[in-house]
């Protein structure tokens, strides 16, 4: 079995997909953590267009079209990259704590969340103001993924250590809410339209499917060893989930939760996100992003990248057209 590389204690994680404009050129931000840069890949031409060096060792990335910024949180060297998404270069660094990997953006840019794991905090960021502190929020142990809900109002934050998952009201910066989950839960993602919440554990192997309106567990679905990243793929029918231990990919059906098939071939998949008809999985060990067919899972093309790479997060998003 191939050992996970060292990310703050072996850290995974899954992100809602960002809105992507349908009248402007896509773009996948793949954050390397070896070689400490991103990778920025245009999907309408499938290549690398421009590797941009950022902080130490990023991990986590939400790209916001809204903003028209993708937001690279960098744990070795505790900040925030900020990228320019149409001159694809580093317009801003934002101080985000002691070791902020998890990271989502508000539905208009305009707020970005990061989890600070060795503080047991919830970063409340305002980009705009780059001098500004943040809104500090007590969460959980070791707080890892973080996605913002559709509708603005909450953040859930994935408690690694305490095998639950927060809810975090905005509005009165506080936890409003808890959900025990599996084994070390790491990622979360939103699947808005069915009012659930999709969370990735670790060491149980299993996907936990919460109802975000009561707040009680759905259902438990088994996939592979130490699922990392989860994405909604092909119109929201299925559910993409990569699997670092046994480089592999599950896909569930979105609609009966049942498994539809396990993808092989990869090399410790982490990050996932989907656009159009097409998912895209990167792989750790191979330094490559696997381009499949979102209905079939069959794989189209890879892509290389920088060293280690990881794509935690949304990575995939546009500029808004002028």
């Amino acid at each position: 079995m191939r050992h996970g590389p060292p990310l703050l204690g072996g850290l995974v994680g899954a992100w809602v997909l960002a809105s992507v404009p349908a009248d402007a050129a896509p773009y996948a931000y793949i954050t390397n953590q070896g070689s400490h840069d991103v990778s920025v890949i245009d999907l309408a031409t499938q290549a690398v267009v421009a590797t941009v060096g950022v902080g130490r060792s990023p991990a986590g990335v939400v790209a916001s079209s809204a903003a028209g910024k993708a937001f690279v949180s960098n744990p070795d060297s505790r900040d925030v990259s900020v990228i320019d998404m149409r001159t694809q270069t580093v317009v801003g660094t934002l101080p985000a704590g002691s070791g902020p990997v998890g990271i989502d953006a508000a539905p208009d840019g305009r707020r970005l969340f990061v989890a600070d794991w060795f503080r047991n905090r919830l970063l409340v960021i305002d980009p705009a103001q780059p001098g500004a502190p943040a809104v500090e929020i007590p969460v959980g142990r070791a707080p890892a993924g973080v996605a913002a809900s559709a509708d603005g109002h909450s953040v859930y934050v994935a408690e690694r250590d305490d095998d639950s998952v927060a809810v975090v009201d905005l509005a009165h910066a506080r936890v409003r809410g808890r959900v025990s989950v599996g084994t070390h839960p790491f990622a979360v993602l939103e699947d808005a339209p069915r009012s659930r919440l999709y969370v990735l554990n670790v060491l149980s192997d299993d996907l936990t499917v919460v109802d975000t309106q009561t707040l009680q567990v759905l259902a438990t679905v088994g996939v592979g060893h130490a699922p990392y990243g989860a994405a909604l793929a092909d119109g929201g029918r299925l559910i993409y989930v990569t699997n670092q231990h046994d480089d592999s990919v599950s896909v569930i059906d979105a609609d009966t939760l049942a498994l539809r098939q396990t993808l092989h071939g990869f090399g410790y998949p982490e990050g996932v996100a989907a656009h159009a008809d097409r998912v895209y999985v990167v792989n750790w060990m191979d330094d490559a992003v696997s381009v499949l067919d979102a209905a079939s899972g069959r794989e189209i093309r890879r892509i290389d990248t920088g060293r280690n790479s990881r794509g935690f997060g949304a990575f995939i998003g546009a500029p808004a057209a002028h």
